[in-house]
């Protein structure tokens, strides 16, 4: 065990006692809240999806533990959607019509299932809390009003990527997207951003699947932009890395966004990934965090709750889905456990520190994360570090 990992578990046993003596407790009566979840455990997805389920299993035993929901025991649902949006969408109806929930948490782990998902939801006045990226999930609201996200907007990232440029100097960037619903989600809110923040845009993108960017990048460092941002969750974020450094690329700033944030991608990319800056939710920098952040103290007693019960740490992805389950909690509390009323509940929700930051709901806006809650962090001696804070 390294030296960073051991302060890193014993600061989560101090953390985790603290929040034990503050943890309310209630007696789980009356008829069961029914959640269901689908998520990708196998398939493209899945290195996603096996982290989020084990942050939602986490999630559903410690709410058991203390009572269920607002005090009404949880029986959970699962359907694996197998990366597939046509299954994601078989499986929603399962849920809804024949197993009969009362919330959904989680939308597949890929922006473009739950985008399938959200409209089924909202026509049946399911609530529906995405651990999703895409803002399109709950936008616009008032046709989303049964749909709320637990992850931050593209939005708010790009607009914690653009205060890093303007501190740096950096005028013109190129904006590699893929061509899924996450990456393409995002080129459209870049295409917003960016005026405002006087900032020159090359845009390129890519498939999925794609293992060969030669062509992009080339055009790329002959555009002469100074930053480069990629926008994946999938393998094809790797083959950036290794091709922008076989190009000279790595002597500019290169950023992936949130999707990226895994310490399997970092292995895989090996020294490529060294020069990479991730604007990142808060979560695996948590030790590193001054212990003025609100957020500090969750994050360590997850880390060490999530790998007592897995035996390895916690991916970023497993806070996300954790907090989707939390936040259906915290809504319940907010209206006497009534399912019906979950939406009016989470938007009432203002002020809650999660394990992915401060969630701040409102009629207005479903989507409880802002800017302030993202960092920049890089990878180094086998883990991630801070590396711009504010």
């Amino acid at each position: 065990m390294t030296i960073a990992r051991r302060e890193f578990l014993q600061l989560a046993s101090g953390a985790a006692l603290a929040l034990a003596a503050a943890r309310p407790a209630f007696a789980a009566t009356g008829k069961p809240i029914k959640v269901g979840s689908i998520l990708s455990v196998t398939g493209p997805a899945a290195f996603l999806g096996e982290d989020m389920k084990a942050g939602l299993e986490l999630a559903i035993e410690e709410l058991n533990a203390k009572g269920g929901m607002a005090g009404r025991p949880v029986e959970w649902t699962f359907y694996d959607a197998e990366s597939q949006t046509q299954k994601a969408i078989s499986a929603t109806r399962r849920l809804i019509s024949q197993d009969e929930v009362d919330v959904i948490v989680s939308g597949g782990n890929m922006s473009g299932i739950a985008l399938a998902m959200a409209p089924l939801a909202e026509a049946a006045k399911v609530p529906f809390v995405s651990s999703e990226g895409a803002m399109a999930i709950v936008n616009p609201v008032d046709e989303r009003k049964w749909v709320f996200k637990a992850t931050v907007d593209d939005s708010d990232v790009l607009q914690r990527i653009a205060d890093y440029c303007e501190k740096k100097g950096i005028k013109k960037v190129a904006f590699l997207s893929d061509t899924s619903g996450f990456g393409q989600g995002a080129k459209t809110q870049m295409e917003i951003v960016a005026p405002q923040r006087g900032l020159e845009v090359v845009y390129e993108s890519f498939a999925p699947s794609d293992t060969d960017m030669m062509a992009q990048l080339t055009r790329i460092r002959d555009s002469g932009a100074d930053a480069i941002i990629c926008w994946t969750v999938t393998p094809a974020g790797v083959v950036f890395l290794k091709q922008a450094m076989q190009l000279g690329l790595d002597k500019r700033t290169l950023i992936h966004s949130y999707g990226f944030v895994s310490a399997k991608y970092m292995e895989l990319a090996g020294a490529a990934a060294e020069p990479l800056l991730l604007a990142s939710l808060k979560m695996p920098v948590g030790d590193q965090l001054p212990n003025s952040d609100p957020l500090k103290a969750g994050i360590l007693k997850f880390y060490r709750d999530y790998e007592a019960r897995f035996g390895h740490p916690p991916s970023l992805y497993a806070a996300e889905s954790y907090d989707a389950a939390m936040l259906a909690d915290q809504a319940l509390i907010k209206v006497d456990a009534d399912p019906h009323r979950l939406p009016e509940g989470l938007e009432s929700v203002t002020g809650y520190a999660g394990l992915s930051g401060v969630f701040n709901f409102s009629p207005e806006r479903h989507s409880g994360l802002s800017k302030d809650d993202i960092v920049l962090i890089n990878w180094r001696d086998g883990r991630f570090h801070l590396a711009d804070y504010a």
